[in-house]
């Protein structure tokens, strides 16, 4: 004897989308997963990327001694600029690295500042200090093009500066001489006569 219904045969009734599972991306489920519907923040997020560039100066490895013993976090710092005088530096810390960098993206927005420019260079020269870090900075005639090293080169880069002479001294410390170096960049001033 041959069962008849398809109940009696074992095999299931419910349509093919509620087989899957309801989070399981592929067809018919509700789509969660990566091959979802983006929300209205996911394009937000995509706008804002683009709006500035931007490049990670310094990622490191950080702990945090507890008793019940070592936090693992990522502390990532990034320099965004739009190439035509919008600068900005953040710092943030984060479990993992996509979340730091995340973090420090939106801290460097909150920070941005336009640089003035005086015929694709400063409009002086200048001097700035941060903690143990100083950096010069120098007008430069076009042409010259960008002589300057490390982080100073990268804030530079990002905010489009095309000629400029730099110098740095005193500490090594990647993040102190970005921060000098938006300390000098501030300080700029053009001429209102």
């Amino acid at each position: 004897m041959e069962p008849t219904t398809q109940e009696q045969k074992g095999t299931d009734t419910k349509p093919h989308g509620e087989r899957r599972g309801r989070g399981m991306p592929g067809r018919g489920g509700a789509g969660g997963g990566r091959g979802g519907r983006r929300g209205p923040g996911g394009a937000r997020r995509e706008r804002e990327q683009r709006e500035f560039d931007q490049k990670i100066l310094d990622l490191s490895r950080v702990t945090r001694v507890t008793a019940g013993g070592k936090r693992m976090r990522f502390r990532a710092t990034l320099v965004i600029g739009d190439k035509k005088g919008r600068v900005g530096v953040g710092v943030a810390k984060g479990a993992d690295v996509a979340m730091s960098v995340e973090k420090a993206y939106r801290q460097a927005k909150r920070n941005v500042f336009t640089i003035p420019l005086k015929e694709g260079t400063f409009p002086h020269a200048v001097s700035a200090k941060y903690r143990a870090a100083v950096v010069l900075l120098k007008p430069a005639p076009a042409g010259t093009g960008l002589k300057a090293g490390g982080a100073v080169r990268v804030v530079l880069e990002m905010a489009g500066v095309p000629n400029a002479v730099s110098k740095i001294m005193g500490s090594g410390n990647k993040l102190n001489i970005a921060r000098a170096t938006l300390v000098g960049l501030r300080q700029l001033k053009t001429q209102t006569k």
